[in-house]
């Protein structure tokens, strides 16, 4: 046995554990992190943790739930969990989720967390919302101890000595840290807050049915799997209302759904309390849904169905979202148009929004059921677009052109105010009116699933843009925000700003 493992258990072990120590009058303190380097500055903030009670307990966060920039953690979870569990003021160690921050702070109870410098540095809109503003919301009743050490950061000691970033974007991060610090870009984000955002667009219900393959099939040339589990995500505007409703307090949803399976309770159960939704239905289909069959063990899409009637709303239903769009409309600083080209936005509707919006956005994405059809050159002088590679040469139908050139050409057939397409590893082109043309490299290193990562791309950059945040930094927050959703499989939970700003700190330290 490994020197320390005996004192590594699960979490419900370790909550056992606690009330049993707790039972005997023991004062139990806990500490958390990522704990990705045991440097000098990390013992001294645990052996002052420990100086506080009688049993330490560290918490080390899974690796999908690192948010710490490209190539972390450096180790994987069970090293980083090996590493602390060695150390003599430890008494036990458990390997916890993160999505939601510090949750297994309050699942295990303990009558002090210690918090450390890192947590700390995050910047004030982070400090102040987790420790000041909601602070019994993540930790209960449990008394919080400002415990000494971290004068060594782990990001500064990975960045400068391991040098895990590529010359590229190295270079880049360098030059982008002197124009824009992370308390101005951290400042510039909360100002997000009051923007009146209504999205208009395609909700889409997304289910992933993960299966293993059992082999060929006796009698017909078709490979045979086996049903073990399934996830169901709200997708497309959906999606994309969650990641903006992160961001700013007043947001609405306009969409449409089918009458032959509304899914209306799930769409509700998973929608951001202060979203409005304002919901209409066609009579002939469902609510979308798109099914992904996916091999479990390697993570692979081996076919999708859709559920969707693709067709044009019919002249009435039009009549009626058409009037409640020239009320609703102008109430908002932006409109955000999520087209999936799944037949709820029609000609008339897209004029109203052209003619009545302060400010709009568009997204126009290209897939199976409509590659040719559903193009940005249907829209007029929006304030923003963006778009992928392809759904940029599908538009300009510029195969093999320059990419900076086919953008060009969108620019000055569309006119919208900027444009920024995402180029995958390449990371994305943005250009705008005014000529200026912006690279920005992608900032990810590892992917889990590409799914949804261009609705949280166009979600988190219309608003920044229709802020006038200058066009470089939007790029950055694009870029940025991208690296955190393709870790994330398909739409199971929006990008949020603490995990966003959290990794822009790591990016810019």
């Amino acid at each position: 046995m490994d020197v320390g493992t005996e004192k590594i258990l699960v979490l419900d072990e370790l909550v056992n554990k606690v009330r049993a120590l707790k039972k005997r009058g023991k004062v139990v303190v806990q500490s958390h992190g990522v704990f990705d380097l045991i440097h000098p500055g990390v013992i001294k903030h645990l052996k002052s943790a420990k100086e506080q009670g009688d049993i330490l307990i560290v918490s080390v966060i899974r690796d999908k739930d690192v948010h710490k920039g490209p190539g972390r953690p450096i180790f994987p979870e069970s090293l980083r969990a090996q590493n602390v569990a060695c150390l003599s003021m430890v008494d036990y160690v458990c390997v916890v989720n993160d999505e939601k921050p510090f949750e297994s702070v309050k699942i295990v109870n303990p009558d002090i967390f210690a918090k450390g410098h890192s947590i700390k540095d995050y910047g004030k809109d982070i400090h102040n919302r987790i420790f000041e503003e909601e602070k019994e919301l993540y930790f209960g009743k449990i008394r919080i101890l400002e415990a000494e050490g971290f004068s060594f950061d782990s990001s500064d000691i990975i960045k400068n000595l391991l040098n895990i970033y590529p010359k590229d974007v190295s270079l880049y991060l360098k030059a982008i840290s002197r124009i824009y610090s992370f308390e101005k870009i951290a400042q510039k984000i909360s100002s997000l807050q009051k923007l009146k955002v209504l999205i208009i667009g395609d909700g889409i219900i997304d289910e992933y049915h993960y299966c293993e393959t059992l082999g060929k099939a006796a009698k017909f040339p078709l490979v045979v799997n086996r049903y073990l589990t399934h996830e169901v995500f709200a997708g497309g505007a959906f999606a994309v209302a969650n990641h903006v409703g992160g961001l700013c307090d007043d947001v609405q949803l306009v969409t449409l759904l089918g009458l032959d399976s509304q899914r209306e309770g799930f769409i509700h159960a998973n929608a951001r309390p202060n979203i409005k939704q304002k919901f209409f239905y066609r009579e002939n289909g469902s609510t979308i849904v798109k099914k992904r069959y996916i091999n479990q063990y390697l993570n692979q899409k081996l076919f999708e169905v859709n559920y969707l009637n693709d067709s044009y709303i019919d002249g009435g239903l039009e009549s009626q979202i058409i009037e409640y769009l020239k009320t609703t409309i102008p109430s908002y600083d932006l409109v955000l148009v999520s087209d999936y080209g799944h037949g709820f936005i029609t000609r008339k509707m897209i004029k109203l929004i052209e003619e009545s919006a302060v400010k709009f956005a568009v997204n126009t994405q290209t897939n199976a059921a409509n590659a040719g059809y559903n193009m940005i050159t249907k829209y007029k002088k929006p304030y923003y677009i963006c778009l992928d590679e392809s759904e940029l040469r599908w538009a300009a139908q510029e195969k093999f052109a320059e990419i900076e050139d086919v953008a060009r050409q969108i620019l000055k057939s569309v006119k919208p105010r900027s444009l920024i397409v995402t180029l995958g590893r390449r990371g994305s082109l943005g250009i705008n009116i005014k000529g200026q043309v912006v690279k920005t490299p992608v900032f990810s290193t590892k992917v889990i699933d590409t799914v949804g990562a261009g609705d949280a791309f166009f979600a988190f950059t219309a608003p920044c843009l229709a802020k006038d945040f200058p066009l470089d930094l939007v790029s950055f927050i694009g870029n940025a925000v991208g690296a955190l959703a393709v870790q994330i499989v398909g739409n199971k939970k929006p990008v949020e700003k603490y995990e966003f700003l959290e990794f822009v700190h790591a990016l810019l330290k």
